[in-house]
């Protein structure tokens, strides 16, 4: 029997009041033509095996490890296989929807809804016999108070992400918190203000990240840097400072309604999302991420963050950069047509992304049609036609591309269209897009080897939102763009 604190737990995953799932939308519509470059591989799960997966983990061995919402650890040999005949073994039960795994020293630590756990096999007999508590010095209550956890950093930590109670209330201790975990089991609480976050990693350079759901006092789904010190827009959390020795709480709380770019001023501690993801267009309940460092197996992407919707049963890609000391960055469309809500990504050691997750069959709206499913992206050698990134210019942006641009399309001026917009920053649910602009595109440059666009732009709005549409892009080829859409979020505007 499932408890009532499991299913009113899930309602946290859900960034909208009930819809049927016909009532989503379309989606980008680029399915056929994924599939082309990335195919996507079901990996079987036996009728037995009550896989409702939420995280994953690579054994030394190669074999996947999967975590499960009811507290189940699985291996799986043959995840991997072409085609995958796996076999699934049971290696620990007993804990709490699993929101983390990282395997190091040969045991498993987990990160669950009470809990970070170190599991080990004493005997070798392929069974989990021990269970060490390593740290539970946070409060849960309710089904919202979930607990995301990270891989190992290079200290041996885990960081653990903690949503609030209900979404709106920080009733028990460090809720709306991110912590950390060290090897001694030792918490650190890191930085406060998150409301429902999911994923949590590190980008390219080594910042920690998490993933934070749309509601409120966040407009859209963001990607937040995990600032030791820093506040991420909640103020819920206000309430546990005096519990952190050595840090002060915020001498003021944001007003509601402003802009973020405006309470950044007032509120020296806010720290402003890296990436924000437009509503529905870029996700909706936005989970867990990894970055890929796959040394090129997976295609054009290196050192790229890869995220799932729960929602909407589709793979983002973003990037990151530094900008005046603040992290920014943009996002792209990736896979759409996945099986399941997803709920977790981890790549294999043969550079194949692993995705995977699961519908509450209560209404709730997930575009994928199964009860849960594992399943594989792998890219097949094809380079496709991509935005692979964008970095901003204290006067434009450059665009850079997967493959050579056709010189005479993308010296056109019209073939950029660009809007901007920002959220409201509140205390209310959500927020439409506000304060439209359209900043002219005055010059176009392609660079030589024709891989990118160097983009002169009047009117980059700092705090906004900037919107790309790339009309007509072709490459050398002729082949068109897979997708022509991109969302850079534009946090500071560089100095030089």
């Amino acid at each position: 029997m499932v408890s009532s604190r499991t299913f009113m737990g899930l309602l946290a995953l859900a960034i909208s009041p009930l819809l049927p799932a016909e009532e989503l939308g379309e989606m980008w519509g680029t399915a056929a033509e994924e599939a082309k470059y990335y195919p996507v591989v079901n990996i079987p799960i036996p009728p037995e095996v009550p896989m409702r997966p939420g995280s994953f983990e690579i054994l030394p061995d190669g074999r996947l490890a999967v975590g499960t919402r009811r507290g189940d650890i699985y291996f799986i040999e043959g995840a991997f296989e072409n085609p995958p005949i796996p076999k699934y073994h049971l290696f620990a039960s007993g804990q709490d929807e699993i929101f983390g795994l990282s395997w190091k020293d040969g045991a498993m630590t987990v990160t669950q809804f009470g809990e970070v756990t170190r599991i080990s096999d004493l005997d070798g007999d392929e069974v989990a016999d021990r269970y060490e508590t390593l740290s539970n010095n946070w409060g849960y209550a309710e089904g919202h108070e979930f607990a995301f956890g990270s891989k190992h950093d290079p200290e041996g930590n885990i960081w653990v992400a903690l949503g609030l109670s209900g979404s709106y209330k920080s009733n028990n201790l460090f809720r709306g918190w991110a912590v950390k975990v060290t090897p001694e089991g030792k918490m650190i609480p890191v930085c406060s203000g998150l409301r429902s976050p999911g994923g949590v990693g590190p980008n390219a350079e080594g910042a920690m990240l998490c993933i934070e759901s749309q509601g409120p006092w966040n407009g859209s789904c963001s990607l937040k840097h995990l600032k030791p010190g820093g506040f991420l827009g909640h103020p819920a959390s206000y309430n546990w400072y005096p519990f952190v020795p050595g840090m002060e709480a915020p001498s003021v709380e944001p007003n509601s309604p402003s802009r973020l770019q405006v309470e950044k001023k007032r509120v020296k501690e806010l720290v402003p999302p890296v990436v924000r993801f437009p509503y529905i267009k870029m996700g909706r309940s936005i989970s867990g991420f990894r970055l890929n460092q796959t040394g090129g197996k997976f295609g054009p992407f290196e050192n790229q963050i890869f995220l799932g919707d729960y929602t909407l049963s589709v793979i983002l890609r973003a990037t990151t950069e530094q900008i005046n000391g603040v992290w920014q960055g943009a996002c792209y469309p990736f896979r759409e047509g996945l099986a399941t809500g997803i709920m977790n990504v981890e790549f294999s050691p043969e550079g194949q992304l692993i995705a995977g997750g699961f519908t509450t069959n209560r209404q709730w709206p997930v575009r994928g049609p199964e009860p849960f499913a594992i399943q594989r992206i792998d890219w097949n050698g094809v380079m496709p036609f991509e935005i692979r990134e964008i970095n901003i210019r204290k006067d434009g942006f450059v665009i850079h591309f997967t493959k050579p641009v056709d010189e005479v399309v993308a010296s056109r001026t019209e073939t950029y269209d660009v809007t901007t917009y920002t959220h409201n920053y509140a205390a209310g649910y959500g927020s439409p897009e506000v304060d439209h602009t359209t900043p002219r595109v005055s010059s176009v440059v392609p660079a030589r080897d024709g891989l990118s666009v160097r983009i002169f732009l009047e009117g980059i709005v700092e705090g906004h939102i900037h919107d790309f549409t790339l009309v007509g892009m072709k490459a050398e080829d002729g082949t068109l763009l897979l997708h022509d859409k991109a969302y850079y979020t534009v946090n500071e505007i560089p100095k030089e």
